[in-house]
């Protein structure tokens, strides 16, 4: 599917359930076989390409979670978060990010966002650390299992992109608004509305993963396509239930 993308937000979230401040935060991608990660996928959801390539991300960051009105707690509000994710078309033909599995530091968050938005968060041990232009994020696996997975990224900051040399490409893998889960009663969406993207260069120092691999997926292969941001403040809608044109609609094979 090829497709003009953008990094203006094409959502509007009025009506936030919490407030979120994305920081410190490194996209690497890497290619995938469509067919692979459809397989982990429910039958619900289709893999969504850019130019015939499937794409898989490893994004480790800093969070700030508060509620929709009043402060955030600080100690109870701030922690790391590393998430695998994908890229999905639903059957309304909206696009969004399918979370392989999100790692986060704060069992509190994990519990919320497993019992309320229904995604398959894990507590962990994890780490960030900065030093000049040298950021380092670790990440061990608490709970549930898979228990001890381990996660080290070591990257290097550059110059920040000028916008005209973004291309839509970088957009697809970073510019998304909307997330989806699966429950019994149907799919489920929440947008995330938020300001354009700042986005640097950055080299890879240093990784060794073992989250992506977690998900049931293969090791990724080959150098990963990087790109890094300061962060953004982020408004998150309330989750709801996907309206079918469909019922039931269920994509047909994935092209491999």
């Amino acid at each position: 599917m090829t497709t003009t993308y953008g990094p203006v937000s094409p959502v509007s979230v009025e009506r936030a359930s919490m407030i979120h401040r994305w920081d410190q935060l490194t996209f690497l991608h890497w290619r995938y076989p469509a067919a692979t990660i459809q397989a982990l996928l429910p039958p619900t959801l289709r893999v969504h390409r850019f130019e015939d390539e499937a794409w898989v991300g490893l994004v480790p960051f800093v969070m700030q979670v508060r509620a929709a009105r009043g402060p955030a707690v600080p100690w109870l509000s701030n922690f790391c978060e590393t998430n695998v994710r994908t890229y999905v078309e639903a059957p309304d033909g909206s696009v969004g990010v399918w979370f392989l599995s999100l790692d986060a530091a704060r069992l509190a968050a994990v519990v919320t966002a497993r019992t309320t938005y229904r995604l398959p968060y894990f507590w962990s041990a994890m780490q960030f650390a900065r030093d000049g232009d040298t950021v380092v994020y670790d990440c061990r696996r608490r709970w549930p299992g898979p228990r001890g997975a381990l996660s080290h990224v070591e990257m290097r900051v550059g110059e920040p992109f000028a916008a005209t040399e973004l291309e839509p490409r970088d957009h697809f893998l970073t510019a998304r608004w909307r997330l989806y889960s699966n429950r019994r009663q149907g799919l489920r969406y929440a947008l995330a509305d938020h300001a354009p993207w700042p986005l640097s260069r950055a080299t890879v120092v240093d990784i060794d993963d073992e989250l992506i691999r977690a998900t049931g997926l293969p090791a990724p292969e080959g150098e990963p396509l990087v790109h890094w941001s300061p962060g953004v403040e982020v408004r998150i809608g309330f989750p709801r239930r996907l309206a079918l044109r469909a019922p039931g609609k269920h994509f047909g094979p994935v092209p491999r």
